[in-house]
């Protein structure tokens, strides 16, 4: 065919395609992770809700965590725990409707859910018994079909 000779694949590849991309650590090891203080309340009185508190350890308990760089948490994690602090004493609902919005888009930025992470092409590391589970599975399944008769068999040559 007339016209230009194509390019080499590897240039034909797109270079950008995996610039976040991450294997992260899995639950079990990142469950194990330090957890930061939250940052002070400006008033002494006033102090953290408990479900506040909560998911904060979850987040940093989480295997997202480990691509979190102390700018992230002046900078954004912060902010989200003063809106989810928001969230657990405000009673008007116009105003709970509002910071459920918020905390929703400020969240995307830090992976916490299953379609920021794919996103992000961030990868959550399997832990050893999910894959024991998958092994053990695939024996299972393979000894059941090697059990089945074949209904074939009962087929004879006719001559």
């Amino acid at each position: 065919m007339p016209g230009p000779v194509p390019k080499p694949a590897q240039l034909r590849q797109r270079r950008n395609r995996y610039t976040t991309a991450a294997t992260l650590p899995s639950e079990r090891i990142s469950a194990r992770r330090k957890v930061p203080p939250l940052p002070e309340r400006e008033s002494k009185a006033e102090v953290w809700h408990p479900r506040v508190i909560e998911w904060w350890r979850a987040v940093w308990r989480s295997p997202m965590a480990q691509e979190y760089l102390g700018a992230d948490m002046r900078g954004g994690l912060y902010l989200l725990a003063e809106l989810h602090q928001r969230r657990w004493t405000e009673t008007d609902t116009k105003v709970l409707v509002a910071l459920a919005a918020e905390i929703r888009q400020q969240e995307v930025r830090f992976g916490l859910s299953p379609i920021d992470r794919r996103r992000l092409q961030w990868e959550v590391a399997k832990g050893e018994t999910a894959a024991d589970e998958t092994a053990k599975r695939r024996t299972r399944r393979a000894a059941e079909a090697a059990a089945l008769k074949d209904p074939r068999d009962v087929l004879k040559v006719v001559s």
